[in-house]
C-alpha cells in the first residue's frame, strides 16, 4: 500500500533568505499525524538563498543527513569540520551527546537547493560524528544507489540505525526496482521531476509511505531525482 503525501499539503516556512517545505511536523509546523514514519523523522526541503543560512545551533540524540539537489552548502561544526557539500556528496553528522553547527549557502549568486533528513538513532547518548562521501553521477544514473546504511555497506556513509537510503537519478525509458524485505517499510521521496512507483504518479516535493509491498518499481516520467529509505 503506497500513502501519499503531497508537496502541496507539506508544513511551510518562509523567511526573506530561505523558503521550506516540511513534511512532517518541524519547528512551528505541527500536524499530530505527521511526526514521521517508523524512525524518520525529518525531511525539510530547503531553497537557501545566497550569502544567507543557518547560523550556529545545537543538536542532540539525531542522526542527520543531508542531500543536495543543487548549488553548494558550507558546513562547520563544533568537532572541527568544514566542508562544503555538492550534489552527489551524501553528508552524515550524529548529534549523539550534543553538537553545534552552521549551515550557509556556500554561493554569492545561486541558491542551494537540498533535503535535510533526520533519523532516530538507535540509542541516545552516541559520540558525536560526522562523515562526507562523494557519489559519482554514474554511480546514480538508472539505478537505486545505497548512499547510507548501518554498516557502511557498498562504500555508503554510516548511520546509526537500521534503515538504509538510496538514490537515483531517472530519466527516459529508466526504471529503478527495489525489493523490501519481510517486514519492511518504505518511504519514497521526489527530490525533483516526476515518477511513477509500481503504477503510482509523484511529483517533486511528493513523498509515499509504502507499507506491505514486497517490490517497488520507480519509474521516470521525466528527468527526475529520487530517495528512497528502507525502514525497519
Amino acid at each position: 500500500m503506497l500513502s501519499i503525501r503531497k508537496s502541496s499539503e507539506r508544513g511551510v516556512t518562509r523567511l526573506d533568505w530561505l523558503d521550506s517545505r516540511h513534511t512532517f511536523s518541524f519547528g512551528e509546523y505541527y500536524d499530530p499525524h505527521t511526526m514521521g514514519f517508523s524512525v524518520l523523522r525529518v525531511i525539510n526541503e530547503d531553497v537557501v538563498a545566497p550569502r544567507a543560512g543557518f547560523p550556529t545551533h545545537p543538536h542532540r540524540d539525531m542522526e542527520i543527513v543531508t542531500w543536495v539537489l543543487s548549488g553548494a552548502l558550507e558546513h562547520r561544526d563544533s568537532l572541527g569540520n568544514g566542508s562544503v557539500i555538492r550534489p552527489g556528496d551524501g553528508q552524515r553528522m550524529t548529534a549523539g551527546t550534543g553538537v553545534t553547527h552552521s549551515e550557509f549557502n556556500h554561493s554569492s549568486n545561486e541558491p542551494v537547493h537540498l533535503l535535510q533528513i533526520w533519523l532516530l538513532p538507535t540509542r541516545s547518548g552516541l559520540v558525536p560524528g560526522y562523515e562526507q562521501l562523494n557519489f559519482a553521477e554514474a554511480q546514480r544514473r538508472g539505478r537505486l544507489r545505497l548512499i547510507a546504511s548501518p554498516d557502511g555497506a557498498d562504500g555508503s556513509i554510516t548511520i546509526h540505525q537500521d534503515a538504509r537510503i538510496y538514490t537515483a537519478l531517472l530519466e527516459g525509458s529508466d526504471a529503478a526496482e527495489h525489493r523490501l524485505e519481510p517486514g519492511r517499510r518504505a518511504w519514497l521521496q521526489v527530490g525533483r521531476g516526476a515518477v511513477t512507483v509500481n503504477g503510482t504518479p509523484m511529483r517533486q516535493g511528493d513523498g509515499a509511505a509504502i507499507e506491505g509491498e514486497s517490490r517497488l518499481t520507480i519509474a521516470a516520467e521525466q528527468e527526475s531525482e529520487v530517495l528512497l529509505f528502507d525502514l525497519p
